[in-house]
């Protein structure tokens, strides 16, 4: 009876190990969301878990020039680090586009996509426009975004699950405040 206790309690224990992976990134520690009645909400360094991938916002801050690239004229740049991981069972495509910055301003358009959903990336260290993932392959890049000026400094980064079939599935927003640098 004891060695049937013995192999009980080792096989739970083993078990219990197993399952306390995390993304694979600087975030291997830090807390996870899943969303809760469609809506999860994090902050930097927080892992994010879609349906189909874990993210992480690593870090953002605001410049008023990236790589040589300058916004609009009443605009600046966010630049964030984000590390994205497929935790699907398949090879995913993934878009910088599945990604969206928002901010505090009080109109229904207070948000945006990267730059290169506009002209090409500046720099080999924004995350591609289109690339694929591999079952558990991570991929850290840069999304960089124009935001207005007089935006303030508190922003998020949203991502919206969308599905094959047309339909949508929980948004997932980590919030984090930008200092310029």
């Amino acid at each position: 009876m004891k060695k049937v206790f013995s192999i009980l309690l080792g096989m739970t224990l083993m078990f219990s190990l197993v399952g306390c992976g995390a993304i694979g990134s600087s975030a291997d520690n830090k807390s996870g969301v899943y969303a809760e009645d469609g809506y999860g909400e994090g902050e930097l360094g927080d892992v994010m878990h879609t349906y189909f991938f874990d993210y992480v916002v690593n870090s953002a801050y605001i410049c008023s020039e990236y790589e040589g690239y300058e916004p609009t004229e009443g605009y600046k740049l966010l630049v964030a680090d984000v590390t994205v991981k497929n935790t699907s069972g398949d090879t995913i495509e993934m878009y910088d586009t599945d990604f969206q910055v928002q901010w505090g301003g009080e109109g229904d358009d207070d948000f945006d996509l990267p730059i290169t959903y506009y002209e090409d990336a500046v720099s080999d260290a924004q995350l591609p426009e289109i690339y694929e993932l591999k079952h558990k392959e991570s991929r850290t890049g840069l999304l960089v975004f124009e935001v207005p000026e007089d935006s303030g400094d508190e922003y998020s980064i949203s991502y919206l699950e969308e599905f094959d079939d047309d339909t949508e599935g929980d948004t997932f927003f980590v919030y984090f405040d930008a200092t310029e640098q």
